[in-house]
């Protein structure tokens, strides 16, 4: 496609763009694939459904045949039991697969532990569905592979030029240099149970804290499912059952909600830390009454999304959530043809 004349390169691609869009669609439901007859991500169960990884905004309860790495399934199994799907099939990263009359692979997308891109390929055309993803390292999942493609489907998140995220050593620094300046206290670290939760204990680990960190009970489960995919998290104990010498100085990793609930009322001076890529913006750290916001995200921010759009090569963009208009925007700058999708269901998670 790319070796075309430049007199014919416009039609050419206008052809192209919509034969895409015959095989692979938005609709209520989600990004529906005729040629395989299935869904991305489904809004709403579906008889067929590949996933890109275990958020409940990707992933929900009550699909028929479900595809996806087998991390992701041993998530979808700890968080809905017999509703994960009435059939899961794992599909390992680069293995290739046939649905319907569409090629498809799985590949890392530097998220969460079994996060995958879709790469899709029908009629001469590859068409490449992100989910969420991130560009920096994380030692608890594999990092994102940009492949070359036709469309990328992308998602927008941090979609706007104000999100450049520091360094995420820095941010771990910024806590335990917290936890240093106030021994009496207990950080109380808000984070999301899946991919947050387990990524900032295995930055705590590597910035040298060998203490014991303690969990609210609702971030347990999915612990272990890390530590059973081979994650080591080394020594996690329950909040519950710590006293106050304990707690004093020590690491508390909970739920964001439980910042300001009931719960945190038995910890010794809770000092509030909250780790989302939304801590960028400081109204929203005084809002929920957040001493320390540390700024760590399971996103790509916006030089990322931009430089993801060059390493794929992609003359077409879709862009699924987030701050889409800013995106295309962008997109259409460098000279690509660029829509929002629009996709219900996509909204940006507050805890990312």
């Amino acid at each position: 496609m790319r070796m075309l004349a430049k007199g014919r390169f416009a039609r050419h691609i206008l052809d192209w763009y919509m034969r895409a869009e015959d095989w692979i669609r938005p609709t209520p439901q989600g990004l529906y694939v005729e040629a395989g007859g299935f869904f991305i991500d489904p809004a709403r169960p579906a008889p067929r459904a590949v996933l890109t990884h275990g958020h409940a905004d990707h992933a929900r309860p009550g699909n028929g045949d479900v595809l996806a790495t087998g991390a992701t399934l041993a998530i979808l199994r700890a968080r809905y039991g017999d509703a994960a799907g009435t059939r899961l099939q794992a599909a390992a990263y680069g293995e290739t697969l046939r649905l319907g009359d569409v090629t498809l692979r799985l590949v890392p997308a530097g998220h969460v532990l079994g996060s995958a891109q879709i790469v899709l390929e029908h009629a001469g055309s590859r068409v490449v569905v992100s989910g969420d993803y991130k560009r920096r390292r994380d030692p608890t999942c594999p990092g994102f592979e940009p492949v070359r493609c036709d469309v990328f489907v992308t998602e927008a998140t941090f979609g706007l030029p104000v999100f450049v995220h520091p360094d995420d050593g820095q941010e771990i620094g910024r806590l335990l240099d917290s936890v240093r300046r106030n021994p009496e206290r207990a950080h109380l670290v808000g984070v999301y149970a899946l991919g947050k939760c387990q990524r900032v204990i295995r930055l705590l680990r590597e910035a040298g804290w060998d203490r014991p960190i303690f969990l609210h009970a609702a971030l347990a489960a999915l612990c272990a499912v890390y530590e059973s995919e081979g994650v080591a998290l080394d020594e996690l104990r329950p909040a519950s059952a710590a006293g106050a010498a304990d707690l004093a100085g020590g690491i508390v990793l909970a739920p964001p909600g439980a910042l300001a609930d009931r719960w945190s009322r038995r910890l010794p001076e809770p000092l509030a830390v909250a780790a989302s890529g939304w801590m960028r913006i400081r109204q929203r750290a005084r809002q929920r009454g957040v001493e320390l916001p540390l700024v760590i995200s399971d996103h790509a921010d916006w030089p990322e999304l931009l430089q993801s759009f060059a390493e794929v090569d992609a003359p077409e963009i879709w862009v699924t959530h987030g701050q889409e208009d800013a995106l295309v925007h962008a997109a259409s700058l460098q000279g690509r043809r660029a829509r929002a999708l629009r996709l219900i269901g996509r909204e940006a998670d507050e805890e990312t």
